[in-house]
């Protein structure tokens, strides 16, 4: 039961991260969202939004982040 409660904390810390970052993401200073590989398809009233760059870069972050977390 330990490890459970050890393993729900860092969710619980994870999501509220997460959360803080969704709020105030506009106002980074590195666009993220916006970065140059980032497809935005802009018709009459239908906006279409592929975050591919963006998407590839917090892959890469998270991966590192779980792979610090794993050693330690």
């Amino acid at each position: 039961m330990n490890e459970l409660g050890k393993v729900l904390l860092l969710m619980g810390l994870s999501l509220f991260l997460l959360g803080l970052l969704m709020l105030y993401i506009d106002k980074l200073p590195f666009g993220l969202g916006r970065l140059p590989g980032d497809i935005i398809i802009r018709k009459d009233s239908l906006t279409i939004y592929i975050p591919i760059a963006t998407s590839l870069l917090v892959s890469i972050l998270l991966s590192l982040l779980f792979a610090l977390i794993k050693r330690l």
